[in-house]
């Protein structure tokens, strides 16, 4: 036969598949084993590396402390019930880690079926291959109509897969309804709040005119404030924030250093002699200008600068007024309808609209851009990442086949290297290695791209980025490197006889499983592991530190808990689905190694962002996941594909083409195209509700309010407020258990069965109690916000607010409903926007710079007790413009620096001189950092140098509503 004879031929240029295949899973195992061993060790030790959320982020979304047994953390992670993931971690990181587990189940699923249909019809296939393609479809002849098998199940494997979008998506759709309107995000004012990019210069110019364009959406305008241009204001602030770094380090070296020659001299009973103080040139070239005592320098130009920025940020109306606006709308779902409306006739003009928006996550230079400008910077930023595909093509392919020894035993000086042993490990490990180090260059340059294209935000920056480091993923780590050395193997075999190439594709392609198989176990054992282990995180903490953290200030931000790297790791997810799938048929082995990868993952991801990851920054309500589903669908086609040139090689090997072989084509084809169906479906009946709060959905929230604190039925088909909400607390936490299930396993069995299990075992209703260390450590003292009902954006009435106050009016009927606000936790530190009242204005921080008093240790709270930068839906006009005004407008033209006091008093003298050099704008704070009998400055993680407040009153002024 045909297939016998060509497998054969081509048996002595094999490479030793198996070899590398055991090479690599056993270093894998035993490098995952060690890092393992090691993180279960070291996790007790070094709780701010391995647990900072059990004390470094809020008390209402911290997680209890784990035992110090070795796998205790197993059972702990994975118990916590589905709303507390959410309340802890938020929607996005819920949403992620069902789609682990979704993965998880899929891979499970297919690995049973295809090794208990498809793999044995490959072993016994007859087709003469070696190696490890006796497991693959390379071992079926082109004739047999054992490839039926392939088809038939590869047809379920597709609907499985798809069976598990809709349902996953079902349940998005449900819980991001709930999100957007759950009183913890909509009490914030971002909620409904858009950006506006891109206006016509005569609504930049007036208040009242842009005011009034968007005033026609249900319940009005409450405020607009357009950005204004503080380039100049920017430099001032930025020199003078470099200035005060150094002031600080070298006021930490000087008393440590004081410390020291103390008790040199006390030691040896002599005199203590003061040390030389540091000295430094006011010009920036060098050895240019007299030497001039550092400390005095640094004062006075600190405080030189910082009455500039006072005279400067007084009165912003000097600055013009760029083309971009933050609308403040009465209610959440005018936002929504905004932003998915056309808001203007001209080309271009307002068509960048952002929802839920927050200061912190603006890219504030990017808002100036008008349209064509951006439109030619994304055309040269797609162009910029076509030319990095090609180099990272040629460079990821050349290194691929560098490292192949079946393309070095081509070379005739290297022809015997395949037969030892070692590099078998060679292939095994290397390749792998490699690979993930040069992709690990490429986010860095797209995201550079992306923020030179204009992009307003950096949420936006790392969804965008999502998009593009798949597509790099698939082409370079799947498509080039992957099958690099089966297209160069088919090349140089047939390079005289091209009309024979596609008839070895069914033997070249399934050997490309190895190098599938050993990224896989690359990243699901040594991957995993190193993610538990956060080897770098324990050097920036416990080692770095040591070498570069010589102030207060960056020893306590070693401490920041570690943020999760979205737009990388979902992609890197996406491709692992890709590869198993696309070879579910041609190498079922690929399954199970790709099912252990997504549950370690899985497991190992619950620990890490309950214990360890601080995504504040990362706020976008679950938008990752649309885009995870996305790229799942990427690898359904490409899987598709795969199956339809699978048979069309397998046709084009037969002698004699029959009804059987066109039938093989015909039904992967119908595949393909019912799957496009599928995903126009998913396209027209999902996505619109994914992005945008719909009106149906507010309105019956609006009705009845408690539907927003309630966990919802996700797997419902009805209107949010179907179920009826029970008045009775027994009730009430049965349902509450019975929409945790569904929650859980709603995606795995359907409703009707949960419901039947629940009948027959009535005990699985009864609400699980929290243990001691849960209440004290998750709850505190505080209430639970989710049970309790707060007043919303969307609750807010069309009434504008008298022109004696500046708090809002409240639907009188909504009010009935809510407890007064009079508990809101309030931030203590006065550079914060909480703290400051709504008769505070932004010329009273500029014309009062001595108004600052550091608070009394009683009134402190620890730097992690503070709300979130997101102002609530009740704060005055005056504080919004406050929020939303440029950051160089927000700075404070007072200095904090944070510097220790040697324990013999010797640097008091020093630290008044300072401020008095600098007239009063700088503080030093030397409360929460201390020097140790050994030199080292100690500093408090949990102090803030900069708690302050004002204490002078405020000052009246209405620049930042005048008009430019």
């Amino acid at each position: 036969m045909a297939d016998s004879s060509s497998v054969s031929d081509d048996s002595n240029t094999d490479d030793n598949s198996v070899s590398t295949f055991t090479s690599s899973l056993v270093f894998n195992i035993v490098v995952a084993a060690v890092i393992f061993i090691a993180f279960c060790v070291l996790r007790s030790r070094f709780k701010r590396v391995y647990a900072p959320r059990t004390y470094a982020v809020g008390k209402e979304k911290r997680s209890p402390s784990i035992g110090a047994q070795m796998l205790a953390w197993i059972p702990a992670v994975l118990k916590v019930d589905e709303d507390k993931i959410i309340k802890r971690v938020g929607l996005d990181t819920y949403m992620f880690l069902r789609y682990m587990r979704s993965m998880f189940v899929i891979f499970v699923v297919l690995s049973f079926l295809s090794l208990v249909t498809i793999l044995p019809v490959n072993i016994t296939g007859g087709a003469g291959a070696t190696e490890l393609n006796v497991l693959t479809i390379a071992n079926v002849p082109s004739e047999s109509t054992k490839l039926w098998v392939h088809i038939v199940f590869f047809m379920l494997f597709v609907a499985w897969v798809l069976r598990n979008i809709f349902v996953e998506l079902q349940v998005y759709t449900r819980l991001r309804i709930w999100w957007l309107t759950n009183p913890s995000h909509a009490q914030k004012i971002g909620s409904s709040t858009i950006m506006v990019s891109s206006l016509p210069q005569a609504l930049a110019d007036s208040d009242k005119k842009l005011e009034s364009t968007f005033d026609m959406f249900p319940g009005g305008v409450r405020q607009v404030i357009v950005n204004r241009n503080c380039s100049d204001l920017e430099e001032i602030v930025d020199e003078r924030d470099k200035l005060a770094a150094k002031l600080e380090k070298l006021l930490t070296s000087y008393a440590a250093t004081s410390e020291k020659l103390h008790k040199k001299a006390a030691k040896k009973n002599s005199t203590y002699k003061e040390p030389k103080r540091p000295m430094m040139r006011e010009s920036k070239v060098p050895f240019k200008g007299p030497k001039l005592d550092a400390f005095e320098f640094l004062a006075s130009k600190i405080g030189e600068l910082n009455r500039r920025i006072s005279e400067l940020g007084g009165d912003p109306t000097q600055f013009k007024r760029q083309s971009s606006a933050f609308v403040f709308f009465n209610k959440q779902v005018a936002a929504h309808m905004a932003a998915q409306t056309v808001l203007d006739y001209k080309p271009f003009s307002m068509n960048l609209v952002s929802l839920d928006v927050s200061p912190d996550d603006i890219i504030w230079s990017n808002l100036n851009l008008n349209p064509y400008d951006r439109r030619i910077r994304s055309y040269i930023s797609m162009a910029a990442t076509v030319g990095l595909v090609i180099v990272w093509s040629i460079m990821t392919a050349a290194l691929t086949a560098l490292v192949s020894v079946k393309n070095l035993s081509k070379i005739p000086a290297l022809k015997n290297m395949s037969d030892s042993k070692f590099f078998g490990i060679f292939t095994g490990i290397v390749p792998a290695i490699v690979l993930a180090v040069v992709m690990a260059l490429l986010p860095i340059v797209l995201r550079l791209l992306l923020r030179l294209e204009g992009t307003p935000r950096v949420s936006e920056v790392n969804l965008r980025l999502l998009n593009r480091y798949f597509f790099f993923q698939v082409w370079n780590v799947y498509l080039i490197t992957i099958f690099t050395s089966s297209i160069f193997s088919i090349a140089t075999d047939r390079f005289l006889n091209p009309e024979s190439i596609i008839s070895m594709i069914p033997e070249k392609v399934p050997g490309s499983a190895t190098p599938i198989l050993t990224y896989i176990l690359l990243l699901a054992f040594t991957g995993a592991a190193k993610e538990l282990l956060q080897i770098v995180r324990l050097a920036l903490r416990y080692i770095l530190p040591l070498l570069f953290a010589k102030t207060p200030r960056k020893i306590s931000a070693a401490e920041t808990p570690a943020e999760f790297d979205w737009a990388t790791s979902i992609p890197t997810h996406s491709l692992i689905f890709l590869m198993g799938f696309s070879y579910s048929f041609i190498a079922p082995i690929v399954n199970c190694f790709a099912a252990v990868y997504f549950g370690l993952f899985y497991l190992v991801y619950r620990y890490q962002f309950l214990y360890v990851y601080n995504d504040a920054n990362w706020v976008t309500g679950g938008l990752s996941f649309p885009k995870s589903i996305k790229q799942t669908m990427v690898g359904v086609y490409i899987s598709e594909v795969y199956m339809l040139l699978m048979m069309v090689a397998k046709l084009a090997k037969l002698d004699h083409i029959n009804a059987n072989a066109i039938l093989r084509i015909i039904f992967p084809a119908i595949i393909l195209l019912l799957t496009i169906f599928a995903h126009i479906y998913i396209n027209d009946a999902y996505m619109p509700i994914i992005n945008y709060l719909p009106i149906r959905g507010a309105v019956e929230i609006e009705e009845n309010p408690r539907i927003a604190t309630t966990f919802p039925d996700v797997t419902g088909n009805g209107d949010l407020g179907a179920d009826e909400l029970e008045t009775d607390s027994i009730k009430a936490a049965e349902n509450k258990v019975r929409r945790m299930l569904y929650a859980t396993y709603g995606s795995l069995v359907p409703k009707q069965l949960i419901d039947y299990v629940l009948t027959k075992v009535p005990r699985l209703l009864s609400p699980r109690s929290p243990t001691p260390d849960e209440e004290q450590s998750v709850n505190g003292p505080a209430h639970d916000s989710a049970l309790v009902s707060m007043p919303t954006a969307h609750h807010y009435t069309d009434v504008r607010p008298s022109n004696d106050t500046n708090i809002i009016s409240i639907d009188p009927h909504a009010q009935s409903l809510y407890p007064p606000m009079i508990n809101e936790p309030q931030d203590m530190g006065a550079p914060s926007m909480q703290s400051i009242s709504s008769t505070t204005e932004l010329r009273n921080r500029r014309t009062n710079p001595t108004a600052l008093s550091v608070r009394s240790t009683e009134q402190r709270q620890s730097r992690y007790s503070m709300i979130d930068t997101n102002l609530l839906a009740s704060v005055g006009e005056n504080a919004l413009a406050e929020a939303f005004s440029n950051p160089a407008l927000r700075a404070s033209p007072n200095v904090c620096i944070w510097a220790p006091l040697d324990n013999f008093g010797l640097c008091n003298e020093l630290h008044k001189d300072v401020e008095k050099w600098a007239q009063g704008s700088i503080r030093v704070v030397t409360e929460g950092t201390s020097i140790d009998e050994k030199g080292h400055v100690r500093a408090d993680v949990e102090f803030d140098p900069d708690d302050t407040e004002f204490v002078k009153p405020a000052i009246r002024a209405d620049s930042l509503h005048k008009s430019g």
